[in-house]
């Protein structure tokens, strides 16, 4: 066989190769490793995974949680028991990594698109019941002040709330796709904090804990800052605030074995697939 000819074939099999590749799905396991049962998948090339209840405790529709933030080490270690918890409920618990995000107007595009997804193709209930773990609280807060009327419930553990505290304007900025300066000018219309009384008028039942030594996400400037608007607006029954004392912005285990947390997800998330 003339060398040309098997020079060519040789480019030939490796560009069929390299296409192959090019176009072959990533397998679940390249796409986000996860805690519990469950499966990875990509939506809007975002990477999103499900953890599903056992085959014998799931619905239709199905209820759950909509957790944040979902980035590469999230749901962690820590919080697996809470999620066991929320399985043997029943619950299932979902998300998308919109990187970090912080709650733009781009993070709450991703969140509809895997919304859509799972509403209308897994049977998922349409009012889930939202879980941000301290920055995911921009993430969900945000997306939940435009569409009250989408869930059941929001619980925080030490969520942030207020983007001026963390990440810090200078930080947040970019994720938007504004100058620090034109995010701070249109800090009412953007920052969840300013748009929380949105979820006040819905009266959207709220749990949340934090600690009160957390200088990353300060107690005052976010999760007690939610509990004065919603009292403001007349719906302070709608929020409880659980204040642990002397914990910081940390792994305490009563962060993430929180049996009134836990309870108050699961009640909501059920109810939110109640017909």
């Amino acid at each position: 066989m003339p060398q040309i000819f098997v020079g060519f074939l040789v480019c030939l099999f490796a560009m069929f190769n390299a296409t192959a590749s090019a176009v072959d799905p990533p397998k679940p396991d390249e796409i986000k490793k996860l805690i519990l049962p469950g499966e990875a998948f990509l939506v809007e090339q975002r990477p999103a995974f499900i953890l599903w209840p056992a085959e014998s405790l799931r619905k239709t529709p199905q209820p759950w949680v909509f957790y944040a933030p979902t980035l590469a080490g999230y749901p962690d270690e820590h919080e697996k028991w809470m999620h066991e918890q929320f399985l043997a409920a029943g619950v299932a618990i979902a998300g998308i990594d919109v990187g970090e995000a912080y709650g733009s107007p781009e993070s709450a595009r991703h969140f509809d698109a895997l919304y859509t997804q799972l509403t209308t193709l897994k049977n998922f209930a349409r009012k889930p019941c939202l879980l941000g773990r301290s920055r995911g609280g921009l993430w969900v807060t945000s997306w939940a002040c435009a569409h009250p009327e989408r869930f059941s419930g929001l619980a925080g553990i030490y969520p942030v709330f207020d983007f001026r505290t963390y990440p810090g304007i200078e930080n947040a900025a970019p994720a938007y796709g504004l100058s620090p300066d034109e995010l701070t000018q249109q800090n009412e219309t953007l920052n969840p904090i300013a748009r929380m009384p949105a979820l006040a008028k819905s009266r959207l039942p709220v749990f949340l804990i934090h600690g009160d030594e957390d200088t990353v996400v300060p107690l005052k400037e976010n999760s007690s800052a939610f509990v004065e608007t919603y009292t403001k607006s007349g719906a302070a029954d709608a929020v409880t605030l659980v204040v642990a004392k002397g914990q910081g912005h940390n792994y305490w285990e009563g962060f993430f074995r929180c049996q009134e947390l836990v309870d108050f997800v699961i009640e909501r998330a059920i109810a939110g697939a109640a017909p």
